[in-house]
């Protein structure tokens, strides 16, 4: 079931409440969907700096790009919601991104089959439009997805780089952390 814009976002700030509770010095929206529909409402009624998913994986996916073509997969609302093609637009209008919804993979996940026949089959389906659009970067735009990265590299090959937005959105934390002094040393 996807849920309405106004019940992410109010989900959104009720978690934001609670560990603001907590004395946190950075959020971190996780959740590609929350990032996508909730990070304005979140920068609004917070004042402690708080980072989405989007950006950062709409960043290295423009660096990655080798033919300005992009593609993006996610839930059918972080897909609706257009907002990776919003960021790498507002960063690098040339780049030319295809996007696919891919709602089967998350229950996929959730039921623990990311490399199996019934994992394979789907991705071939879903993948299937952005390989026939000879895209060179695609960006997981969901959680769920770096766990059947493998089946995604065997259906778009291994030319295709693919971005794990987590991971730049870590490498984004550790510098505002840092840059704030925040940054703990050790364990």
């Amino acid at each position: 079931v996807i849920k309405s814009a106004d019940t992410v976002i109010r989900y959104s700030l009720e978690n934001a409440r609670f560990l603001l509770s907590k004395n946190i010095k950075l959020l971190v929206v996780a959740c590609y969907t929350a990032s996508a529909v909730a990070l304005p409402a979140l920068r609004e009624r917070c004042s402690l700096p708080i980072i989405g998913v989007m950006e950062p994986g709409a960043r290295k996916a423009i660096r990655s790009t080798r033919q300005k073509r992009v593609g993006v997969i996610g839930t059918e609302r972080t897909i609706n919601s257009k907002a990776y093609l919003t960021s790498i637009k507002g960063i690098d209008r040339g780049i030319e991104v295809i996007s696919q919804a891919c709602p089967l993979f998350v229950p996929l996940v959730e039921e623990g089959w990311t490399d199996n026949d019934i994992a394979s089959l789907t991705a071939k389906r879903y993948l299937q439009t952005l390989k026939d659009a000879n895209i060179d970067t695609l960006i997981l735009g969901c959680t769920h997805y770096p766990l059947l990265k493998g089946v995604i590299r065997e259906v778009l090959g291994d030319e295709v780089i693919v971005v794990d937005s987590a991971e730049e959105t870590a490498m984004v934390k550790k510098c505002v952390l840092k840059a704030d002094n925040s940054l703990r040393d050790g364990d």
